[in-house]
């Protein structure tokens, strides 16, 4: 289905590739020690810190899967004005990520995922976020942002993560300023996805699209035999109006259907540690490979390797070029 010279053309025109990321900023603070005894106060383990560490989540997380493997990015989405909102933008600037689009509320925290990893393990984990929407002068801050440099992009990722920056307003404003040029390719996290409806991909993992198709209590019923993923598919692509749908489904693989035409891929992870961030990796892989000319069947099979590389991975990693290089 596809060529090695084909995938290496894809790959190789990445870095001539430039994608607009919109959505959920977030920065994931990471933890890191080891646990050799249970507390006397309570039942629980001690954690003995060896360390800490800040990574770009959320969208900000599509925006570094996609520069890992040499292409270009600019981000639109809303930050606090806080020590969490200064060290993302320093990073965006350090990483010459586009910030153009990227608005500053005063009143509204930078969105921070603390996780507690002991061995290899995640122990806890504790959010700090507002999930208000956004306030209406920064929806059309980032509409202006898209209608004006629309043309710079080849194609555009929503990453909504439900923190109140993706919203029906937002959505119209993409549709209309998008036209039918770039490509939109949104990750979802809404049961609802007539939110979502008329935007060019959509990539829900098998739980959220059989919520959506609204097939879900079938799919928990159906036990051993499992519900043929085709119906899902097939049902979200005539009610919501996508040109295709790749849903995600862990050990079995992607799925990618576009009308009339329904693919499987399978997983070829060889070992799962840690499924962290695995979504904005295939999201950020499938857009880059599209804005480099490849088709979505060509883009979701490179997404597929990338995926299969990054959940080897603990915490919110990502692949580098010359990892999925080999792997392709």
């Amino acid at each position: 289905m596809v060529g090695k010279k084909r995938i290496l053309e894809i790959v190789k025109n990445f870095t001539r590739a430039r994608v607009l990321v919109i959505g959920d900023l977030m920065v994931d603070h990471f933890i890191w020690g080891k646990v050799s005894r249970i507390s006397p106060e309570a039942p629980v383990p001690v954690v003995e810190v060896a360390r800490e560490s800040l990574l770009l989540g959320g969208s900000a997380n599509v925006m570094n899967n996609i520069l890992s493997v040499g292409g270009r990015v600019a981000a639109a989405g809303v930050i606090g004005a806080d020590d969490m909102g200064r060290w993302l933008l320093g990073e965006c600037r350090r990483r010459k990520i586009g910030m153009e689009g990227i608005v500053t509320e005063r009143k509204r925290p930078t969105t921070i995922k603390t996780r507690i990893v002991a061995h290899s393990q995640q122990m806890v984990r504790f959010d700090r976020e507002k999930m208000d929407p956004i306030r209406q002068d920064s929806v059309r801050r980032i509409v202006d942002y898209l209608r004006f440099g629309v043309k710079e992009f080849q194609a555009i990722v929503v990453s909504d993560y439900s923190k109140g920056v993706v919203s029906e307003e937002l959505l119209d404003g993409i549709r209309t300023a998008a036209g039918r040029r770039p490509p939109v390719c949104v990750d979802p996290k809404r049961n609802d996805f007539h939110i979502y409806h008329g935007l060019d991909v959509i990539t829900p993992n098998h739980h959220e699209a059989a919520r959506a198709a609204g097939l879900e209590r079938a799919v928990e019923t159906a036990g051993d035999r499992k519900l043929e993923p085709l119906a899902i598919g097939e049902t979200i692509l005539e009610r919501f109006g996508f040109k295709a749908v790749l849903i995600t489904r862990g050990e079995e693989g992607m799925d990618l259907f576009e009308r009339g035409s329904a693919v499987h891929f399978p997983a070829v992870a060889k070992e799962v540690y840690d499924v962290t961030g695995a979504g904005d990796t295939v999201i950020g892989l499938f857009a880059l490979a599209v804005a480099a000319g490849a088709d979505f069947k060509e883009a979701a099979y490179i997404a597929n390797q990338a995926a299969g590389i990054v959940v080897g991975k603990v915490g919110t990693a990502t692949v580098t070029r010359e990892e999925l290089m080999q792997a392709l």
